[in-house]
C-alpha cells in the first residue's frame, strides 16, 4: 500500500510525526510539502526535531492570497500524485493545503482520507471552517479524533465513511513531554511566573483596532507574558504600528515544538487563538484563554480548562488570572495511540 500524506503547516507537521513512523513496515509513505510554511523556524526545523525525513517533494508555493496559494497547490499537487497513483492521498487539519490536496486527489479519483475530520467551530468567518467541511464531504474517510467530531459527520450524513480515531496530537505530546524530562531545557523565566501567548488568526491580527485591542489586554496582565511572534502577527504589527514589547509583553521568535511544550507545560496558563494550542495547554493540565467567540475543541471548554474571551477583552485578565480549574483524568482526545489507529484504518479500509 502506498500512502501520500501532503501537508503545509506547523501543526501538519506536528501531526505527521506520529503517523510516518506508524506507518513504517506497514506501507510506503511519501510526503509532500507545499511550501505554505516556508520559514526555517515554522517548516525545517519541525521535521528536524520530530525525527521526520524530509519531504520527498516540496512544491515550494510560499505565502499569499486564499485563492492565488490554493491554485498554485492544486496545480502543483496533480501531476504529482498522477504519477505516484497512492491507494490512499492522507491530508492534515483544515489548511489551505489540506483543500487543495483533497480537490487534487478526488479530481484524479483518488481515494481521500481526512486526518482531524468533524471538527467544526460553526464560525464561517474563518476560512478554515470552509476548508474542514468541504474536504470531510469530498474525503472518502474520515478519521474523527473525538466523540464530538464524529457526531457532527454522522449528522452530515457522513457516518458510514467515518471512524474515530483520536487526535494523533496527543500522541506526540506524550513523547515529546516524556523527552523533555529527560532533557530538560532552557526556560524563558521561572516556572509559574510567566504566561505564553499567541495570535495569528486574521480576525484578531488584521483589523488595527482590534490587533491593538488584544496586545494592550495582554500588555496590562500581572506576569510577564511571553509571546510567540507568528509571522503574520509581526507584519501586521509592523504594519499598523502596534508595538508588542509593551507591558508585560516580551517578543520572542517561533519556538521549535519541543521547547514550546516545556515553555507551556511550566507557565501560570496560556493566551491564545490556536486550535491546536487550546488543547495542549489541556493535555498539560494548563489553564487557557481563548482569544476567539467559539472553539472546535469544545471538550477544553466544558471541563473548565479553557475560556472563550472575545469581545469583551476587558474580561481577559480577570479570565487569565481565575482561580485553577478542577481537576480531571478525561481522555476526550484519545490515549496516545491515535497514529496506530489511523494506519489501522486506511489498511482495513483500502483493502
Amino acid at each position: 500500500m502506498r500512502v501520500i500524506s501532503v501537508v503545509g503547516a506547523r501543526p501538519q507537521f506536528v501531526k505527521l510525526a506520529p503517523v510516518s513512523r506508524a506507518l513504517e513496515g506497514r506501507a510506503e509513505h511519501v510526503v509532500v510539502h507545499t511550501g505554505q510554511h516556508y520559514d526555517e523556524r515554522m517548516s525545517d526545523v519541525f521535521f528536524r526535531e520530530l525525527g521526520i525525513a524530509p519531504a520527498d517533494v516540496n512544491l515550494a508555493v510560499g505565502s499569499g492570497p486564499h485563492g492565488a496559494q490554493t491554485a498554485a497547490m492544486l496545480a502543483g499537487l496533480e501531476p504529482v500524485l498522477e504519477e505516484a497513483a497512492p491507494d490512499w492521498v492522507l491530508v492534515y487539519g483544515d489548511t489551505n493545503s489540506t483543500i487543495a490536496a483533497a480537490l487534487a486527489a478526488v479530481k484524479l479519483h483518488l481515494p481521500l482520507a481526512h486526518l482531524e475530520a468533524g471538527l467544526r467551530s460553526f464560525n464561517r468567518r474563518m476560512p478554515e471552517e470552509h476548508n474542514r467541511v468541504l474536504t470531510d464531504h469530498a474525503a472518502d474517510l474520515c478519521l474523527a479524533p473525538t466523540t464530538a467530531a464524529l457526531r457532527h459527520l454522522a449528522a452530515e450524513g457522513l457516518g458510514d465513511r467515518s471512524v474515530e480515531v483520536g487526535d494523533v496530537m496527543t500522541d506526540v505530546l506524550h513523547r515529546v513531554r516524556e523527552e523533555n524530562t529527560r532533557r530538560p531545557r532552557d526556560r524563558p523565566a521561572p516556572a509559574g511566573d510567566y504566561y505564553v501567548a499567541t495570535l495569528h488568526r486574521p480576525d484578531n491580527t488584521d483589523d488595527p483596532s482590534r490587533l491593538r485591542s488584544v496586545v494592550t489586554a495582554m500588555a496590562g496582565l500581572d506576569r510577564e507574558v511571553l509571546l510567540v511572534v507568528h509571522p503574520r502577527l509581526g507584519a501586521m504589527a509592523e504594519r499598523h504600528g502596534v508595538a508588542l514589547d509593551a507591558g508585560a509583553l516580551r517578543p520572542v521568535a517561533p519556538l521549535g515544538y519541543p521547547d514550546l511544550i516545556d515553555a507551556v507545560q511550566h507557565s501560570a496558563g496560556v493566551i491564545t487563538d490556536s486550535g491546536g494550542l487550546q488543547k495542549e495547554a489541556f493535555l498539560l493540565r494548563v489553564p487557557c484563554t481563548t482569544v476567539r467567540s467559539e472553539t472546535e475543541w469544545t471538550e477544553t471548554v466544558e471541563l473548565g480548562w479553557n475560556v472563550l474571551v472575545d469581545r469583551r477583552l476587558d474580561e481577559l485578565a480577570a479570565a487569565v488570572t481565575r482561580p485553577r480549574p478542577a481537576p480531571t483524568d478525561a481522555t476526550p482526545y484519545g490515549d496516545g495511540y491515535a497514529a496506530v489507529r489511523v494506519v489501522d484504518a486506511l489498511i482495513e479500509r483500502g483493502a
